[in-house]
């Protein structure tokens, strides 16, 4: 009898187990397999949301079937201290496990009324977008100068609606004064700035914001990410590299930067100027001279001159050897990747290819390839003004 007994619970033991597997299978895949959602929605996730009030949201606007499933994916996953605060476009049949990378990975808000101000080289925009969610495709509502005198009533309307979202995008290469000067600018910023922040120091992002921020709450933001981003980069830097602190690394990085806009070629920029800093020869870029004569306070407007080509500066790298005291601009991550991690080449010298700067550089390891492809340049730049 006993015998029986044993036999008849390992039975039943194994159906447990086969119908616990089976749950669990079946489970992964309702996580996994396109969701319910007929047509896209906007998720709105207020601050101070947690992810028990955002899946019993989910569930009420019929992005998810199963509540459960989507918090036991939550806690499998470990991504339930990751929501992130804003407002996010959930595709039509979206899974739970893309709804939970949506709402994790944080960055600008997907969808509702957009206004960006976004700070350049050449100045301030404003920018007002609205998002179709049934196109997923942004349309440009109203477009501005920062600090304009008179401003689009659409730029006014949409200042008192609850789903605009409102971002600071920082550009490549802006000065650390730029940036200063368009946030003041900024109407729906508060608070007066400190001081300007030191250059090189700010992180080119999408930094979200409530209005009425405090602008030095939003320095620190950027201060804090470029600090992350030099602190991993510095920490993966190859060997040998002619500077010895992540600051000489972001010094480099800014010179990259300004170098060049195409991301394919900011390694092999960098090589030119690692190996001209191996080899003891002055660096010869003019974006540090310019930075000498401005101190990062807008834009040149012209060429340089010979008796600024000539004089000596920390910042003229044409009479100095070694890297300029700062750095002269706020690098982005690639830049700063590019610094630690150059491509190994025998380039010492680059020009432009051609007279759009989309076309890139060309790359020369002797002065008399370089003295070619110069010569190649003057000739379209005769041609073009034939």
């Amino acid at each position: 009898m006993w015998r029986s007994i044993a036999s008849n619970a390992l039975t039943f033991f194994i159906v447990v187990l086969f119908f616990l597997g089976g749950v669990v299978l079946w489970g992964r895949e309702q996580y996994s397999a396109p969701g319910p959602l007929a047509d896209a929605i906007c998720l709105e996730v207020p601050a101070g949301s947690n992810m028990r009030s955002l899946s019993k949201n989910l569930e009420e606007q019929g992005a998810i079937s199963y509540r459960s499933i989507f918090d036991l994916g939550v806690n499998y996953t470990g991504a339930a201290s990751q929501l992130k605060a804003g407002s996010y476009l959930v595709p039509e049949n979206a899974s739970m496990a893309q709804i939970l990378e949506i709402v994790t990975r944080g960055g600008q808000s997907t969808c509702g009324t957009q206004v960006l101000y976004i700070v350049s080289v050449n100045g301030g925009e404003v920018r007002v977008r609205e998002l179709d969610p049934a196109t997923r495709d942004y349309a440009l509502v109203a477009s501005f100068d920062l600090g304009a005198a008179e401003v689009p009533a659409e730029y006014a309307a949409v200042l008192s609606r609850a789903d605009t979202r409102y971002s600071v995008n920082l550009a490549e290469g802006v000065t650390s004064w730029q940036v200063v000067e368009s946030l003041k600018q900024i109407d729906t910023l508060a608070g007066d700035v400190a001081a300007v922040p030191a250059e090189g120091t700010l992180a080119p992002d999408a930094y979200e914001f409530t209005p009425g921020a405090d602008r030095n709450a939003l320095i620190a933001r950027m201060s804090e990410a470029q600090t992350a981003i030099l602190a991993d980069a510095w920490s993966r830097r190859a060997e040998g590299l002619p500077y010895d602190t992540p600051e000489e690394a972001l010094i480099m990085a800014s010179i990259v930067e300004k170098e060049t806009g195409i991301a394919g070629e900011r390694a092999l920029v960098a090589s030119v100027f690692v190996n001209r800093l191996n080899q003891g020869m002055p660096l010869q870029t003019d974006p540090t001279v310019i930075y000498g004569i401005t101190n990062g306070q807008g834009v040149l407007g012209r060429g340089l001159r010979q008796s600024e080509l000539q004089r000596e500066t920390p910042y003229n790298t044409y009479v100095i050897r070694g890297l300029p005291p700062t750095p002269i601009a706020n690098p982005g991550r690639d830049a700063i990747e590019a610094a630690v991690n150059p491509d190994q080449s025998d380039y010492i010298f680059f020009v432009a290819k051609t007279l759009d700067p989309a076309d890139g550089h060309a790359f020369a390891a002797t002065l008399s390839e370089h003295n070619d492809n110069v010569a190649a340049l003057r000739a379209l730049e005769r041609a073009a003004n034939n």
